[in-house]
């Protein structure tokens, strides 16, 4: 992760954000978003909660589709 250091220009602006910021250059540009420490992920519109429920996220998991590995590789030693 790179850390970058506000200086007092920076800190005047982001000080007091209570709430999820675009942060853009001079031509209006998104650069990225700033989140303060100690501000709930909730009250910026942000869940932790996955749209894809534990039911759905297991039944991917588990289905399996497909060739086996060992049929892909003997295919690809006969093209060789």
């Amino acid at each position: 992760m790179t850390r970058v250091t506000a200086d007092a220009v920076l800190m005047s602006k982001l000080g007091n954000c209570r709430t999820l910021v675009e942060v853009c250059d001079d031509s209006g540009r998104l650069l990225g978003y700033f989140h303060p420490v100690g501000v709930p992920r909730e009250s910026n519109g942000c869940s932790n909660l996955s749209p894809i429920s534990d039911e759905d996220i297991e039944k991917c998991r588990t289905q399996r589709t497909g060739r086996p590995l060992s049929e892909i590789l003997a295919d690809l030693e006969r093209r060789s």
